[in-house]
């Protein structure tokens, strides 16, 4: 039996072993990311050997590349503008201020505790580790003990900001000589990565939305293809980009915008249920099954080689990269917001770290930057260290913290956090795999 084939044996086998537990696993500290990489640090070259894709990369690579660009477009399409507004500050501030901050902030750090990498790598390692990941500390922005104010600003926020940081990790690449970006130029990566992959990513989306509630008004289109739809649209407008030298997760990330914004410009008379929530859902499925295995892979590719090879700064980095590059610029991004001491806290911890940090950061392994080693270890410890830490946390700082939530409101009259705001669709990175059944 070759390598291969017990590659795949072993996540098939992990998949349905979480799948049958799921359900009792969900309110436990022992969340699915925990298990998934995990389970693959066990199976890797570290431990068992079982997993080994490490003298090929191309089906990581495209495993990854596909789980996020199928994840940004369903973000995406379920974010309305009021989201960005909604309560008067909390996703903006995190967004406008907070994200560009943090991307700053693990720049600044990785200056002194990362020597050999040059400025425009140290700037990539605070890109790549920028943005957050809703899977990693589901419970925390999900429990319905945490105010909805709360819920719905770390929903949104990572929701947005892995696709809000493409753009400044694009432009970093380009700076550092050497790579396929950098032989276009700034001026190329501009045109093509940002511009072209924006308009490729409005066409594809808004007139794929477009077109799905045409022929839903005349009925043509049955509920099982309506929600195969996303998916075609999400590799159309990956590929589209790629194709033209462009940023193909820009363009999937702009096409869940327009798709989302087309499927409820256009939405037909007869509907019953949100025109996102019932598209989206079999896509979402399928994202945060590939979202899962990829952990899996992570930990038996990537995370595991890399404990072989610690060191003091790699952790003290991966330490300060959750802690004070995530909490020090939601604080000041939350300065006057009126939320209390505790929301800031809460909100500052849970920026968990992985998809989309591991996806960029095989991307620079791919542009054979000089500072690969280095800067890989530093995001395996960093998403490793944020599994195991926010997914622990988890369940036991929500109910710590909807606990004082719930004394504050019944002292305090006009708490901020108590702020209302509208429904909207729940972005569920991992979906049933995690989700208690009802």
């Amino acid at each position: 039996m070759s390598g291969g084939a017990w590659t795949v044996v072993a996540v098939a086998g992990v998949t349905a072993t979480y799948a049958l537990g799921s359900r009792r696993l969900s309110s436990t500290p022992l969340s699915s990311p925990i298990v998934f990489v995990g389970a693959g640090i066990l199976l890797g070259p570290a431990v068992l050997d079982t997993v080994d894709l490490k003298h090929d990369a191309a089906p990581i690579l495209a495993l990854l590349e596909a789980a996020l660009a199928l994840v940004l477009f369903t973000d995406a399409m379920t974010v309305r503008r009021r989201d960005l507004v909604t309560g008067g500050y909390l996703p903006g501030r995190l967004l406008g201020i907070g994200l560009p901050l943090s991307i700053g902030a693990g720049w600044l750090l990785a200056w002194p505790l990362l020597p050999g990498l040059t400025v425009w790598e140290l700037a990539l390692v605070g890109a790549i580790l920028a943005p957050t990941d809703a899977a990693l500390g589901e419970t925390a922005m999900s429990s319905p003990r945490v105010p909805a104010l709360v819920r719905h600003g770390l929903n949104v926020e990572s929701g947005l900001n892995d696709g809000m940081v493409l753009p400044f990790f694009v432009l970093f690449l380009a700076a550092v000589p050497g790579t396929h970006y950098a032989e276009e130029g700034v001026s190329g990566v501009f045109w093509r990565a940002l511009v072209l992959s924006t308009v490729l990513g409005l066409l594809v989306g808004g007139l794929g939305g477009r077109l799905l509630q045409w022929s839903r008004a005349r009925g043509w289109v049955t509920r099982e293809w309506r929600q195969i739809y996303p998916l075609a649209l999400a590799a159309a407008s990956y590929e589209l980009a790629v194709v033209t030298d462009g940023s193909g997760f820009i363009a999937a990330w702009v096409a869940g915008f327009a798709f989302g914004f087309a499927l409820r410009r256009y939405r037909t008379g007869h509907e019953q249920e949100d025109p996102d929530r019932g598209t989206a859902e079999f896509a979402e499925n399928l994202g945060g099954l590939l979202a899962a295995i990829s952990l899996l892979v992570f930990g038996a590719v990537l995370l595991g080689p890399a404990l072989e090879h610690l060191s003091w700064r790699i952790i003290l980095y991966a330490v300060l990269s959750l802690t004070v590059v995530r909490m020090l610029p939601v604080a000041l991004a939350l300065s006057g917001s009126g939320l209390r001491p505790p929301t800031v806290a809460y909100v500052g911890w849970f920026g968990p770290r992985g998809l989309a940090s591991l996806v960029l950061a095989l991307l620079v392994v791919e542009e054979h930057v000089h500072g690969v080693e280095l800067l890989g270890r530093v995001v395996a410890i960093t998403v490793g260290l944020s599994v195991l830490l926010h997914g622990v946390s988890a369940v036991a700082l929500a109910g710590r913290y909807g606990r004082w939530h719930e004394k504050a409101a019944a002292t305090t009259g006009d708490l901020r956090e108590g702020t209302p705001v509208p429904e909207s669709p729940a972005r569920h990175r991992l979906g049933p795999l995690h989700q208690p059944e009802k």
